[in-house]
Parts: C-alpha cells; structure tokens; sequence
C-alpha cells in the first residue's frame, strides 16, 4: 500500500485503491525506455507530465495506470499542496489508445481501460489537493474528459478541444460526463455530436477552462497560481475542496445545509481561528497544517 497511507492527512480523502508499489514514472517496455509519465516535486508542487508524445500522449492502460499512481503517491502527506498535469510535445492527450478498443483485445480488457480511465478521472477531483491542467495544445476525447475533471485549467492560444468519437462510430460518452458538467448542457451536445473543435477562447467562454495565456507565459502563469494554492493551509483547502465537490451534486438548500456545517467545522479548525486572530492582528497567518480543532 502507497506511503501515502502513513503520513499525516486531513481526514478529507481517504485512500482506499489498492496501489502497487509506486515508483516517479511507468516505463513503456525493455526496448522503449521513456517513461510513460514523469513526476517531479518541489516547494509543495507536484509536476506530473504525460511523456509519450510520439503517441499523442494517448491515455492507454498504461498510461491511466501510471498517471494514478503519479497522482496517488502520498498524496495525504503535509508537503504536497498542489498537482500539475502537462505534456510533452503538441498534443495534450488525443485520448484513448483506439489500439486497445479493437474487438481482438476483448469485452474484459474494454472494461479495464475505462474502469482505470473513470478511476483516474474521479481521483482528480476526490484527492485533497487542487488539480492545475496546464494545457499547451490538443485535448481529444479522453483528453479532453482529463482537462474538464481537472479544478483549474490553464491554456495556450493555440491550444483547442474537442470530443471527436462520433466520427469514428464511438460517441465519446464517459468524457461527456465531465464535459457535460463544465460547459452549457448545448456546448456540451454540439461538440459530441459533430466532434467539431473549439478554440481555448471559446473553451474560456464556456467555462471548460480557466485561463487563455500566450505560449511563452503558460509555465509562468501556472505555476503562479500553484503557488498561490501553496500559500493557503492545505487542511483548509482540503475541506473546501471536497465540500465543493459534494454539494455541486445536491439541491440548493441541501448544498447550503452542508455548506453551513461546514463552515461552522472550519471555524473550529486550528488553522480557521488562527486566520481570523492573524486578520484581526494584522499580520499574516502562521499556518499549523493541522486539522486538529481548537473547540468543538
């Protein structure tokens, strides 16, 4: 079981996958030694970087595999704040490896891929740190399906997206559910139904991105915001992600009763009074990266 279980969390995300021993990156095979993904960390930020670009950065089994355990690999330990997910070469991710989807892979094998694909995609958005995608090109299908899981997305001008599978008699259903919950339900459709991209300018208008940046400032302006992220007391950010997550799928009084609680549990968080005291005192706060309480 990963390391991560061992260090100390914030009670918000509890690792219940069972993982293989996790390693910096997935190699290929003997004779292609690439890694298939690269992770790198520094100052509280994680850099996963999907490395296969000869393949278009195709989200094959492999891939899905190595970018879970990337994500996964103590993630509840205090010194991981933030994951950036980028690529190399021109295309972001084109999706599923079509290779694996032929009929001679079989029904069991189909199931795997997008059981791992739906995994990874949920583990985005259930890990305790924001997900920054920093996007410098094409986004396909399932890459397109990674950018809208992601909690923040930073794109190049020429970067575009697009969800193409109707034209090649796979409707791209499983990227539709995070697709369809990131832009207008009528977004959503026209790009499943013509398969048609669209620009990052148009993507920032609906909302399947968060920021259109020239291509020599994308590393810049994304690790800005990473740091920023780093700044705050992960234990917060970790109970504010995970409310937010959960009462975007409730009703409206139902997402404020849970969001009330909540904010009532934050206050009585240590971290939560020592942000008011260092407001009220001004000076700046001096974070315990402790979910302890202070009162009940």
């Amino acid at each position: 079981m990963a390391r991560s279980l061992l260090c100390r969390g914030v009670g918000v995300f509890q690792l219940s996958r069972a993982v293989p021993q996790l390693s910096a990156a997935r190699y290929c095979s003997h004779t292609e030694p690439e890694p298939l993904t690269v992770r790198q960390q520094s100052s509280g930020i994680r850099r996963i970087i999907l490395n296969n670009p000869k393949k278009r950065n195709a989200l094959s089994l492999s891939m899905l595999e190595s970018l879970r355990e990337n994500i996964l690999t103590d993630a509840d330990c205090d010194d991981l704040r933030v994951i950036v997910i980028s690529a190399k070469g021109p295309v972001f991710s084109s999706g599923h490896d079509l290779k694996e989807l032929t009929s001679s892979q079989g029904r069991e094998h189909h199931t795997k891929v997008f059981n791992t694909c739906t995994e990874v995609m949920t583990l985005i958005q259930d890990v305790p740190v924001p997900v920054i995608a920093m996007v410098n090109g094409v986004a396909t299908a399932a890459g397109c399906q990674l950018v809208a899981s992601c909690d923040i997305v930073v794109a190049t001008e020429k970067s575009t997206f697009a969800t193409p599978g109707v034209n090649v008699g796979l409707f791209c259903s499983t990227p539709a559910v995070a697709i369809g919950r990131a832009v207008p339900r009528k977004v959503a459709m026209e790009m499943l139904f013509t398969g048609t991209p669209i620009s990052a300018h148009d993507a920032l208008l609906h909302g399947l991105i968060s920021k259109v940046v020239p291509e020599e400032r994308l590393e810049e302006e994304t690790l800005a915001i990473a740091q920023r992220v780093c700044q705050a007391s992960r234990p917060v950010v970790a109970l504010g992600k995970a409310t937010f997550q959960r009462q975007m799928a409730q009703g409206r009084d139902a997402a404020y009763a849970t969001a009330s609680k909540v904010m009532v549990d934050n206050l009585a968080m240590r971290d939560g009074q020592e942000g008011i005291r260092a407001f009220i005192e001004k000076r700046k706060p001096v974070w315990s990266y402790n979910a302890a309480r202070t009162h009940d």
